[in-house]
């Protein structure tokens, strides 16, 4: 048994429904809304003072009790594999941005193993980064940035809306409602779109890390802690911005080697 577990409660699982629907075999997995930011997580686990952990505060969670309850008795011990998906929002205001990046910090060195306290996956600075294209494949995909003034007057959902070619994330998601269902050649095109943001995604990784834009040899070479350390050194410290970059191709690129 897997468990996700996403920021939010509507954009990223149906995200993860088409991902299922493209890249999973059977296999039992648990999608979970956390329904706050990673900030508000480290906040609650620091309440607990070391009893306790993502499965803990989830079975606790009121986002989760109206739709999918999640079971009082389920430990972390029952899955074999946890992820966690968040944002980085470093438009964040509630916070000083130090103090978001020694938090995010810590987070990253909790979550860094699947098979162990989960492993964190961040978006930066959110979601909507697997949006902020041109039409696929985009050869600048590693040259792109957005810098925080400009993420705090305008929301970064609508900058990248504006800027792709595509204006949301319909084009890689499968309509799957009421009497639409999605048929061969749909499903096709929305799989070759996600092979080329894996790509662009996991090759701008390396390109944060290494200065390298192309895909890595390894995927610890461009593990969460190494790109979350570039973006610090190479981005904020020196223009007040963040390389874009998405959670989902990352997963996606360390955890199937075919989709390469």
């Amino acid at each position: 048994m897997i468990l996700f577990v996403f920021e939010g409660a509507e954009r990223e699982p149906r995200i993860f429904k088409t991902l299922e629907r493209l890249f999973f075999g059977e296999g039992e997995r648990i999608v979970r809304s956390f329904g706050n930011s990673i900030y508000e997580l480290y906040r609650q686990l620091k309440e607990l003072d070391g009893d306790g952990d993502i499965v803990s505060i989830l079975r606790e969670n009121k986002a989760n009790e109206k739709d999918s309850p999640f079971p009082k008795d389920v430990r972390s011990s029952d899955f074999s594999e946890i992820y966690l998906f968040f944002d980085y929002d470093f438009q964040n205001t509630n916070l000083k941005l130090e103090e978001m990046n020694r938090q995010l910090e810590e987070m990253l060195t909790l979550f860094d193993d699947e098979t162990d306290n989960g492993k964190l996956y961040v978006s930066y600075p959110m979601v909507e980064a697997l949006c902020y294209t041109r039409e696929l494949p985009d050869e600048y995909f590693f040259e792109y940035k957005v810098k925080r003034r400009d993420c705090i007057t305008c929301r970064f959902k609508d900058l990248a809306a504006a800027f792709s070619c595509y204006g949301s994330l319909d084009f890689i998601e499968l309509p799957d409602q009421g009497h639409h269902k999605s048929g061969k050649a749909e499903m096709g095109r929305v799989r070759s779109n996600w092979v080329h943001l894996v790509n662009q995604h996991a090759s701008k990784a390396r390109y944060i890390c290494d200065g390298k834009n192309c895909l890595p040899e390894r995927k610890e070479d461009i593990s969460q802690q190494r790109i979350f350390s570039a973006q610090l050194d190479k981005y904020l410290a020196v223009e007040d911005a963040v390389a874009i970059l998405g959670a989902f191709p990352l997963f996606l690129f360390d955890y199937f080697k075919e989709i390469r």
